[in-house]
């Protein structure tokens, strides 16, 4: 696991499948946010009796290599595999030494609806928002490894190797996919429910620091968005810059929060406003689902085409849209 998301997602396909025996490994990335909400879930992870392996993948030259090094017996010994990103080429590498026969992909936010279809029609593992189709160096030296993993998480016909993905996404996937539905069943168990503030709650993204849309036109969106609606708390996303959040406090007058978990959970902790807003994003999919019953709205934002930036991927607006438009109980907005 790599990111908050994929770690609560973790603990939901344990909870779902019953699994007695789990043992985590975190590939500790460098951003401090990330850090710390990932010491915040296997601090949870702890307490529901798994293993927690923190690993300083990114820690130094010879970090990669320590831990491939000591992940290799475990992976090899292991009948069962469950990752977090196949986009992550730390993963990629990972998938090629273990032997297992049982692989599970839980999700990763939006992106696992792109890794299905990728999968789906052959192409290689890209990042959804990544500009152009071209191939660096590194690109270059790494895809034998990333071939090698896109095999290995497509379905043997002679079923000697099964692929499950579990997910809270509207998927379509490949033939021989097992899917199982995440409905946040733990999340909803182990918080809430939560108290109802009688403001509304702007969710961010990191939209803007992907290079995808523009700063301006996002913080007038925000702006617009919290007069219109009354917000009061704007929740930043793990991967915003402080500068970009510091303007947008200034400007729009909004209480920045910097959630130390992930939004799902902190939501079901409470307090949480009665109206969420948020532009396409994953929570507009996961949201409803960990909130349900309890009386709170979840609204998205359209992405307007004229905010997204010359180096946006051409492939941004279509995928935006897709992702608000098989949002399930939210309520859709037009652009302000």
């Amino acid at each position: 696991m790599e990111s908050p998301v994929q770690l609560l997602n973790v603990l939901e396909w344990a909870h779902s499948e019953q699994a007695a025996a789990l043992t985590v490994v975190v590939l500790a990335p460098h951003d401090p946010m990330t850090r710390g909400q990932l010491r915040r879930m296997a601090e949870l992870a702890r307490e529901e009796g798994f293993s927690v392996r923190w690993e300083e993948a990114r820690g130094g030259a010879g970090a990669p290599l320590r831990t491939i090094g000591g992940l290799t017996p475990q992976l090899r010994r292991t009948g069962r595999v469950v990752i977090g990103d196949p986009f992550s080429r730390y993963v990629q590498l990972l998938l090629t030494l273990t032997r297992a026969r049982d692989l599970v992909v839980v999700d990763d936010g939006t992106a696992t609806m792109e890794f299905v279809t990728q999968l789906a029609t052959g192409e290689r593992l890209v990042r959804w928002h990544r500009h152009g189709g071209g191939r660096g160096p590194r690109d270059i030296l790494f895809a034998p490894f990333s071939a090698a993993a896109r095999r290995r998480l497509t379905p043997a016909r002679s079923g000697r190797r099964t692929i499950g993905l579990f997910t809270s996404m509207p998927v379509e996937p490949a033939p021989g996919i097992h899917v199982l539905s995440n409905e946040f069943a733990w999340t909803r168990k182990r918080f809430g429910p939560p108290r109802l503030a009688r403001g509304t709650d702007i969710v961010g993204t990191s939209l803007v620091e992907t290079g995808v849309v523009d700063p301006d036109h996002y913080l007038e969106a925000v702006r617009s968005l919290a007069r219109t609606h009354g917000a009061t708390r704007y929740f930043a996303h793990r991967r915003e810059s402080a500068g970009k959040l510091h303007r947008l406090a200034g400007e729009t007058g909004l209480q920045v929060v910097r959630p130390d978990l992930p939004l799902e959970l902190i939501a079901r902790r409470g307090p949480i406003g009665r109206l969420v807003l948020s532009f396409p994003s994953t929570v507009v999919h996961t949201l409803p689902l960990a909130l349900a019953g309890t009386g709170a709205r979840v609204a998205v934002c359209d992405i307007d085409p004229a905010w997204l930036t010359d180096k946006a991927s051409p492939r941004a607006e279509g995928f935006l849209s897709g992702v608000t438009g098989t949002a399930k109980d939210v309520q859709r907005l037009p652009a302000p």
